[in-house]
């Protein structure tokens, strides 16, 4: 077995073969990597730490070093049939201006980030009055490099009121189990400890 993250295993099975892909803060490449492995797909990131870059192109994967809020601007329209921003939202400046460069140039955008509404997140708030460390938030407030945490309802109603469309939803609980429920927003919001949205441009 491996210890593959779960959000990767969500986004691997959506991802069709030989689609194109760009993954944003594509890290050290892991996911990359599996969809090139698995789904044979033509694939780019971007990737801000240069040392990971380095561990990308150790892998043979195509990776630019840069910021993705200036990189993404310089792919034209529709260029890729699915935009990848796995546990990255949380943390770029401009979350809103982010989604809408990804669904410019993607068909398709996958995103995930931890859930700031899981029912742990909530007690911890409540009954200690402390900001959460969870599986998913495991740094203390002032280490992390989150800076715009938001439940599944947030993003959710960011979503529509862009005018895109949410094609499904996967909750992955804190065992890692998978919770498909694209209707029943307020179950995830509350149960999910992570999240992985498949959103579209509206036809």
């Amino acid at each position: 077995m491996t210890d593959r993250r779960a959000d990767h295993q969500i986004i691997a099975s959506v991802v069709k073969k030989k689609s194109r892909v760009l993954d944003i803060g594509c890290a050290d490449g892991k996911l990359l990597h599996l969809l090139k492995k698995n789904k044979k797909i033509s694939g780019q990131g971007i990737e801000i730490s240069h040392k990971k870059v380095e561990s990308c192109l150790e892998k043979g994967l195509s990776v630019v070093e840069g910021d993705a809020n200036k990189e993404i601007i310089n792919f034209p329209k529709n260029s890729f049939d699915y935009v990848i921003l796995s546990q990255t939202l949380q943390t770029v400046n401009k979350p809103k201006a982010i989604l809408k460069e990804i669904l410019r140039v993607g068909k398709n955008a996958l995103v995930s980030f931890p859930n700031f509404g899981y029912w742990l997140c909530r007690y911890q708030l409540l009954v200690r009055g402390q900001m959460p460390v969870t599986k998913d938030l495991k740094l203390n407030w002032y280490d992390t490099q989150n800076i715009h945490l938001c439940t599944v309802k947030d993003f959710y109603q960011l979503v529509i009121s862009m005018g895109y469309k949410v094609q499904d939803m996967y909750g992955i609980s804190y065992d890692n189990s998978i919770m498909r429920m694209s209707k029943n927003l307020t179950y995830l919001n509350l149960l999910a400890s992570h999240i992985v949205f498949l959103i579209k441009t509206k036809d």
